[in-house]
């Protein structure tokens, strides 16, 4: 029997025999699916998967607020409603001295185009005998607190907004506890005794709510094996975890990552990205690099720096060049992804943050050279109408598409001669045949996609209805 025979079914002796099918079946629905990883290749000929490092714009936030100053870090950002939020460590310190000049704070930061960010003052905390200031949490936990808007459907009211705080046990603290709010200003412990213990957590340590898992998910900091590394938890309350369990990296080798800045890629809801700080103990350098998952426990990481310490300025010293945790879209820029940086950090008055874009789905790209390059899926079903693609070509590119059955042999009405070639630059390109773009008769078929490039980049893929 053909392993590759589409699936039949035959009467034999009273019973029914399946015929067998690929064995890497790939079922993306109407998913978009991106290219940070291997997931839908199965062979590939003259081109690689390229990382992109995303583009160095102005600066976004200057800590040179008194109660800030230039060790201010963990930047948590995100959209709520019509404005964007950012909270993050106020610190400093004095090289001279050698001592933080006062306490750590937690302070807020807001912006509508996420552009210009003010600090609003709030009236909540004093500081040398003042309130006009933005602080919305002082005390215990201020180190590396870590908010995010619950978007969990049955979340209370009260507890719209969630955190994460701490320290290691090993260090004398009580490991990580969890905070609510109902705004995102107003913060109150859920409870005195921690729900994390097992962790070093002297990091940006954090959790959200995945909305296909349907649970919570916690990011920490762990030692292992000598390296700095990340553990993961889950929870369906916020209070009770699982024992958490150290993410795995294939055969990457051991490095020292700090922050991970995890989160769910909110355009393809199945794939994580992460933007860990690799740790060079030896200069006390730090850079940002790309690792990105299907399931949140095992994760491709990519090797170079997605920040290069030569980014425009002050990312080359101690503890200078973080990537925050957060990926925005910014009003009307549906072409582009904004990230933020920092820099400056134990140099001069304060600490900065810096905006970076990406394009749209640019993470990595499947790319080709000058030499005509094929990639060839593994077989898949889907669903949907239409068959829309994330490219850009140089001058003188080219892409085509073909259709192809589990077999590999071209449909009917989709081979690469029926395809219109495609050229330039578009975020949703629907591709078409001599017969039109409608695939539908296709849809819940194993089919496999047979692409041909050249002086091409290929970000991602969805069969839209």
């Amino acid at each position: 029997m053909n392993r590759l025979m589409l699936f039949v079914l035959l009467v034999c002796g009273g019973g029914l025999v399946h015929a067998e099918e690929p064995a890497a079946v790939r079922d993306i629905g109407s998913r978009r699916e991106l290219f940070v990883d291997d997931y839908l290749i199965e062979r590939l000929k003259g081109a690689e998967l390229k990382m992109h490092r995303p583009v160095p714009q102005d600066v976004a936030l200057v800590c040179d607020a008194p109660w800030e100053g230039n060790t201010s870090a963990y930047y948590t950002l995100f959209a709520d409603g019509d404005r964007f939020r950012m909270v993050y460590r106020g610190a400093h310190f004095d090289e001279q001295t050698k001592k933080s000049t006062h306490p750590e704070f937690t302070c807020y930061a807001e912006s509508r185009d996420g552009i210009r960010w003010e600090k609003p003052k709030l009236g909540l905390f004093e500081f040398n005998g003042s309130k006009e200031n933005n602080i919305v949490w002082a005390g215990e936990d201020t180190h590396n607190f870590t908010p995010f808007q619950d978007a969990n459907p049955d979340c209370t009211a009260d507890a719209r907004y969630k955190a994460l705080g701490g320290s290691s046990v090993r260090s004398g603290g009580k490991g990580l506890r969890a905070y609510k709010s109902p705004d995102g200003i107003h913060w109150s412990l859920m409870r005195e005794e921690p729900v994390i213990t097992n962790g070093d957590f002297d990091s940006q340590n954090l959790a959200f709510w995945h909305p296909e898992q349907k649970r919570y998910l916690d990011f920490h900091r762990k030692g292992r094996a000598g390296v700095r590394d990340i553990m993961t938890a889950t929870s369906t309350d916020f209070l009770n975890w699982t024992e958490p369990v150290f993410l795995e990296y294939g055969d990457a080798p051991k490095e020292h990552l700090y922050t991970n800045a995890i989160q769910v890629y909110f355009r393809a809801p199945h794939l994580f990205l992460g933007f860990p700080t690799r740790f060079q103990p030896k200069h006390e350098q730090v850079e940002p690099i790309l690792m990105t998952s299907r399931d949140g426990r095992n994760f491709k990481r990519w090797a170079e720096p997605l920040i290069p310490i030569t980014a425009p300025e002050d990312r080359d010293g101690n503890r200078s060049n973080y990537m925050t945790w957060g990926l925005l879209q910014l009003p009307g820029q549906d072409r582009e992804l904004s990230v933020y940086a920092t820099e400056a950090y134990y140099a001069g008055p304060a600490s900065r943050v810096r905006r970076f874009t990406f394009r749209t789905d640019g993470f990595v790209s499947l790319r080709a050279g000058a030499d005509t390059a094929e990639m060839v899926t593994h077989a898949l079903r889907f669903t949907g109408k239409e068959l829309a693609i994330n490219y850009t070509t140089g001058a003188g590119g080219s892409l085509r598409v073909e259709i192809q059955d589990a077999a590999g042999q071209p449909l009917l009405g989709f081979a690469l001669a029926d395809c219109r070639s495609l050229s330039g630059d578009s975020i949703e390109q629907v591709v078409t045949w001599a017969n039109g773009s409608d695939v539908s008769s296709l849809a819940g078929q194993l089919v496999r996609l047979r692409f041909a490039l050249q002086e091409a980049d290929l970000y991602a893929l969805q069969f839209v209805h």
